[in-house]
This record gives structure tokens, C-alpha cells and sequence, in this order.
């Protein structure tokens, strides 16, 4: 007849995985994840600006002999000031805002329209840091504007 002795050492071993496996899930969802999905903070006077930023995409923009097309093409914006930007499409073709390069802002996210912007639609885009933005319409690439965005001067 023969014996057989069993160890508690697999046990432990197991229990030791589990509780360290759950001591890093929390970690991860308590620390990292709110941490790295929280936007910056930012100034009140750059969240709500004294003015608005308005650019229009005026009658004809998608011909391509029409020289002007997003009024005014190049804009100097200050953050505190007037850094909320409103394209207005007042064309009777649909534009969108398309950023040349892929562009990001800490806290509002990406730029550039999500679409088409329709007649008659505006799209909105807050500005929260210094940066410069060369962007264009896709359907008619001559569109092209810059928006050039700076700290307030006082």
C-alpha cells in the first residue's frame, strides 16, 4: 500500500498569481486609467473667451478659379481672447476643415470637422494652446487656411 502526500504549496502558489493579478487590475483602473484620460487643466479665460473667431466659406469657394474661399485664409488668434473659431459654410456646396497634418489639442482633441460641413452649418473648434494649424477642404484641396494661435499679450 502506498501512500500519497500532498503539498499546500500549489495552493499558495495559486492564491499568490490571484491576489497579485487583482492588485494590478486595481492599480490600473483606480490609478492609470483615470490619470491618462483626464484632460489638462486650462485656464477659464482660454475655456470662455471674451470674442468668437469667425471664418466663412463664402459663395463659389468650391470653384476652383475663386481665389478667396475661407475669409479671411490666414487668422491670428489669442488664447483668452478670441481662440473659440467658428467656420460658417454660406456656400451652397458642402466644405469640411481638414487639418494638413494631423493635429490634436490637449484638451479639446483632434481638429478638423468630423464630415462635411453643410450649407448653412457651422463647425466649432476651441483652441487651448499655442499652436499653428494649416488646414484645407478635402472635396476641393485649393481651399486652404491657416489659423496661427498665440498666448494672450497681457
Amino acid at each position: 500500500m502506498s501512500t500519497t502526500t500532498t503539498s499546500h504549496a500549489y495552493g499558495v502558489g495559486i492564491l499568490a498569481v490571484l491576489v497579485g493579478v487583482s492588485v494590478g487590475i486595481v492599480f490600473y483602473q483606480v490609478y492609470y486609467l483615470p490619470e491618462s484620460l483626464a484632460k489638462p487643466s486650462v485656464d477659464e479665460h482660454v475655456l470662455h473667451p471674451t470674442n468668437e473667431t469667425i471664418i466663412e466659406m463664402i459663395p463659389g469657394s468650391g470653384l476652383a478659379d475663386q481665389v478667396d474661399n475661407y475669409v479671411p485664409k490666414l487668422v491670428n488668434i489669442q488664447l483668452g481672447v478670441d481662440n473659440h473659431v467658428i467656420w460658417k459654410n454660406v456656400d451652397d456646396t458642402a466644405h469640411t476643415v481638414t487639418p494638413d497634418h494631423r493635429h490634436e489639442d490637449s484638451y479639446s482633441g483632434p481638429f478638423g470637422s468630423t464630415g462635411v460641413v453643410m450649407p448653412g452649418e457651422d463647425f466649432e473648434f476651441l483652441f487651448t494652446e499655442p499652436q499653428e494649424v494649416d488646414y484645407h477642404c478635402e472635396p476641393h484641396p485649393w481651399m486652404q487656411g491657416k489659423v496661427i494661435v498665440t498666448k494672450q499679450r497681457f
